[in-house]
């Protein structure tokens, strides 16, 4: 990592769940992009990448010299050891900059087989200490990625414990899982499907009730309010206020959760925690003037409500769990510009607009430009008047000008779904 005076220089990390959105994340400031395969990744209902694409999205990447890191993170079981040996075959070839691992067993495997990948020890592995980093670094990872239990504090402990090359990342932003790094059985239980194995169907996020022993069927009244009890959800974590403690932590890479998520959710966290970072690091001053712009640019991604997380201690039920599941949405988003011809932009639409309608381009530098949809035509000719199928590929003619990669998204009057 570069590093400036005593601090090191941050990689911003951005998951990425499909080509279009690997592109999307490099475009918008990514200095490199986790994603999966179709399989041996904690995120099996993400779009995930096949062999074509995962090598298109690595040239892609180092041809605008974005690394690319591969998850292979699920808790092996005996039966996936042959598969996975195949697939880290596989990986030699295409070249990615690093395999994200939790399991010992797929470690030294990767160790064996592509020993000049870098090897980094995913969260699901309950890095909690320095002693695990020493542990980790004495078998030849590159990098570990801190429990989301930790706080600041011992994070810079372990920063000073360990080799000044060992590399530390940590997650900046996004989702929160309710269980110990991120290792849970309550999917598993109640729908067999197993989150270590990349199939977790999100109970946390589900709503709880009470029920006496000898009463069945007889929920009692236990109300965080008028929703209802979500005792396991917690708030999207949020440090874009936080860049300075974390480079004084010591942290070489800021993660952005979101295997998920849509290329607009990308464009947003990536591009204001691309400007946070450069602007702390070029003047503090700056990075604190421009702070109402990051907080107003950053509740362009979908989100639930936010929280420090654990980051400056325990935190109390107010801060960590809340009372509703649902998400907060100001924008919709329409489509990623993959081209632009005779002054229309090609799209493969994700939400329904029509002609007539104000939206705005999402562009890299920062820009939010309002337009105003002139024309839709498909990919047959023929015009019409609004967008209502998914996926449908159209040329778009717009008030103002968009290029490729541009984001098209529409502000929502409601604050929440």
């Amino acid at each position: 990592m570069i590093e400036m005076g005593e601090k090191r220089r941050p990689e911003l990390l951005i998951p990425a769940s499909s080509l279009e959105v690997l592109k999307t994340a490099a475009v918008f400031g990514a200095d490199a992009v986790y994603i999966g395969g179709e399989a041996f990744g904690l995120r099996a209902k993400a779009k995930n990448f096949s062999a074509q694409d995962m090598r298109d999205g690595i040239e892609f990447a180092h041809e605008r010299g974005v690394k690319v890191y591969v998850t292979v993170n699920i808790l092996a079981h005996n039966a996936d050891l042959p598969g996975v040996e195949e697939y880290l075959k596989e990986l030699k070839e295409w070249k990615p900059d690093a395999l994200i691992i939790a399991d010992p067993a797929v470690f030294m495997l990767a160790k064996e087989i592509c020993p000049e990948i870098e090897r980094h020890i995913s969260t699901q592995a309950n890095n909690t200490n320095y002693g695990t980093y020493r542990f980790w670094w004495e078998l030849g990872a590159k990098r570990v990625v801190s429990a989301r239990e930790l706080s600041l504090k011992e994070i810079k402990e372990i920063r000073g414990h360990i080799p000044k090359e060992m590399e530390i990342e940590s997650f900046v932003h996004g989702a929160m899982c309710i269980s110990y790094s991120g290792r849970c059985l309550l999917s598993n239980f109640f729908t067999g499907r197993d989150a270590n194995h990349g199939a977790c169907t999100h109970p946390c996020r589900w709503k709880y009730a009470v029920v006496e022993e000898t009463r069945p069927g007889e929920y009692l009244p236990v109300y965080e309010n008028e929703r209802g009890t979500y005792i396991f959800n917690s708030k999207d974590l949020c440090m874009i206020e936080h860049i300075p403690e974390m480079i004084d932590a010591g942290i070489d890479s800021f993660k952005i959760e979101g295997r998920m998520k849509t290329a607009l959710y990308v464009a947003a966290a990536a591009r204001t925690y691309r400007k946070a970072i450069d602007d702390y690091l070029e003047s503090p001053e700056k990075y604190k003037e421009n702070m109402p712009w990051y907080l107003s640019q950053i509740s362009n991604c979908t989100y639930r409500q936010f929280t420090t997380g654990f980051y400056f201690g325990k935190p109390n039920e107010e801060s960590q769990i809340y009372d509703r599941n649902t998400y907060v949405k100001e924008y919709t988003y329409l489509g990623s510009v993959g081209e632009v011809k005779d002054g229309a932009c090609r799209i493969e639409q994700r939400n329904k607009f029509s002609v007539g309608e104000k939206i705005e381009i999402m562009k890299p530098d920062g820009r939010n430009l309002l337009t105003t949809v002139k024309s839709i035509t498909n990919d047959e000719g023929a015009r019409q008047e609004s967008a209502p199928h998914p996926k449908q590929v159209l040329y778009v003619e717009l008030t103002e000008e968009a290029e490729v990669y541009d984001i098209l998204r529409r502000r929502e009057p409601a604050a929440s779904l």
